[in-house]
C-alpha cells in the first residue's frame, strides 16, 4: 500500500473540519430525517443516533486531535545487526483495508475513518439503515475533503448493503480485507465471525461488574454506581452488575440505601435470591442467561457475594471482558482483584464510565476491544498498525 506523506493527511483532516463545520445545518437536517423514522422504544440506540450541534462539535474535536497526533506509520520498533552482518528493522505499517460495521452512532462514521486514514488504512463503513440518511451525508464530507487534496475517494467508503448483501460480501469481499471491527452486540459479534474471512477484532460489548468489598466506603461507592449506571446508558462502558460481600456493616441496611437512591433515579432492579430476601418487592433473577445480558437501559442486577474469589469467578463467568471494579479501601485486596479479573480495563474505586479514547488520553478511538490480540482496550491511532520486517543484505544466503 502507498504511503501518503503525514502533511497530505493532515490537510486531508483540516479540510474535513472545515466542511463539517460549513455543513452543519445540513448534517443536522439529515440526521432528523433518521430520528424521524427511529422507533423509539430502544432508547439508548436512539440517544447514539442524535446528531446536534454539540455532537458535530465533538466530531471537529476529534479530527482535531488526531491531526495533532503524530504519524503512527513507519516509526521504527527495533533494530539489530546480526554477526553476519545482516541488519534487521522492524516497523510500523498499515494493516491495508479495514472494515468497520456499526449500529446507530453517525459520529463513528467520523472517529473510525479519521483513525484508520491517518494510520494509512482505506476504510469501508458499514453503517446500520437507521442512521442511513446521516452516514450519507457524512461520507459526502469525507469524499470532497480527499477530492480537494487530489486523493481517491476509495480511501473511505460507505457501504451501501443490505443485511444479506453484508453477508455475501463477508464471504466473498470484492476487494481484500485486512481487518474487520464488529461493533455492536452479541448478534452482530457472532454476525460477523460466522462469516468473515479475515481477521476480526471484538469490540463493543460490556456487560461490567463492580464488587463492592467488606471494607469499602460506602458513599464511595454509592457515587461510583450511580455514575457508572446512569450517566450514559447507551455506552458499552455503562454498569450492569453490582456485587456486595454480604459482611460489609450494616449490610442490609445499605442494600436498602442503595435501593432507594436508584429507585430516584429511576433505575430498575434485578436481584438474587439473597438480596431478594432484603428487598422483597424487586424482581428476582428467573434464568441464568441475565447474567451474561448487557442491559444497555436503566437497569441494573445486584447480587450478594461471600468474598472477593466468589466476586473475581463470577466476573470472569458471565462479564463481557471489557471493564470491572472493585471498591475498596485495602490496596492488597484491589490489587489482587485487578490481577485476577480477565477484562480490558479494571478499576479501583472508580466508575467504568472512563473506559473510553479520550478519557484514558488515546484520543479518538475505533472502538474498545475485548479481545487480546492484537491489543486490549481503546483502540486508537498507534493501535491501527501492524508491523513489518526491513531485513537488509549483501547477497546474503542460509546456510
Amino acid at each position: 500500500m502507498k504511503l501518503l506523506p503525514i502533511d497530505i493527511k493532515n490537510k486531508v483532516l483540516e479540510s474535513m473540519m472545515r466542511i463539517i463545520d460549513r455543513d452543519r445545518t445540513k448534517i443536522i437536517e439529515e440526521n432528523k430525517k433518521d430520528l424521524e423514522a427511529f422507533n423509539r422504544e430502544d432508547q439508548a440506540l436512539f440517544d447514539r443516533l442524535v446528531v446536534n450541534e454539540s455532537k458535530i462539535d465533538e466530531m471537529i474535536t476529534a479530527i482535531k486531535k488526531v491531526r495533532h497526533q503524530e504519524d503512527p506509520v513507519n516509526k521504527e520498533i527495533s533494530s539489530i545487526t546480526l554477526d553476519s552482518g545482516l541488519e534487521i528493522t522492524n516497523k510500523t505499517a498499515p494493516f491495508g483495508t479495514i472494515l468497520i460495521i456499526y449500529e446507530s452512532r453517525p459520529d463513528v462514521t467520523i472517529e473510525a475513518a479519521v483513525l484508520a486514514f491517518k494510520a494509512n488504512n482505506k476504510i469501508l463503513l458499514k453503517g446500520g439503515k437507521e442512521a442511513l440518511q446521516s452516514n450519507l451525508i457524512l461520507e459526502k464530507c469525507w469524499h470532497e475533503a480527499l477530492q480537494e487534496n487530489n486523493l481517491s475517494k476509495d480511501w473511505i467508503k460507505l457501504l451501501h448493503l443490505k443485511r444479506e448483501e453484508t453477508q455475501a460480501f463477508l464471504k466473498n469481499p470484492t476487494e481484500k480485507l485486512d481487518l474487520i471491527v464488529p461493533r455492536g452486540g452479541e448478534r452482530l459479534i457472532k454476525f460477523v465471525k460466522d462469516n468473515a474471512t479475515c481477521a476480526v477484532l471484538i469490540s463493543g460489548r460490556g456487560n461490567n461488574f463492580l464488587y463492592v468489598a467488606e471494607d469499602a466506603d460506602w458513599d464511595k461507592a454509592v457515587k461510583v454506581i450511580v455514575n457508572a449506571k446512569t450517566d450514559k446508558i447507551s455506552g458499552c462502558n455503562a454498569l450492569d452488575k453490582v456485587l456486595i460481600n454480604k459482611n460489609i456493616p450494616n449490610y442490609e441496611n445499605k442494600v436498602k440505601e442503595l435501593q432507594k437512591v436508584l429507585a430516584q433515579l429511576k433505575v430498575a432492579l434485578v436481584v438474587d435470591k439473597a438480596v431478594g430476601e432484603i428487598l422483597p418487592t424487586e424482581e428476582t433473577i428467573k434464568e441464568e442467561a441475565i447474567w451474561y445480558e448487557e442491559f444497555l437501559a436503566m437497569k441494573l442486577l445486584i447480587a450478594e457475594t461471600e468474598d472477593l474469589d466468589q466476586a473475581i469467578a463470577t466476573i470472569n463467568k458471565y462479564s463481557g471482558g471489557h471493564s470491572a471494579v472493585i471498591l475498596t479501601e485495602n490496596a492488597t485486596t484491589a490489587a489482587t482483584f485487578m490481577e485476577q479479573v480477565d477484562s480490558a480495563a479494571v478499576y479501583h474505586n472508580a466508575s467504568t464510565r472512563f473506559t473510553d479514547g479520550g478519557q484514558m488520553g488515546v484520543g479518538a478511538e475505533l472502538a474498545i476491544s475485548t479481545d487480546k490480540l492484537h491489543h486490549r482496550g481503546p483502540l486508537g491511532l498507534k493501535q491501527l498498525v501492524t508491523n513489518k520486517y526491513y531485513v537488509f543484505g549483501d547477497g546474503h544466503v542460509r546456510v
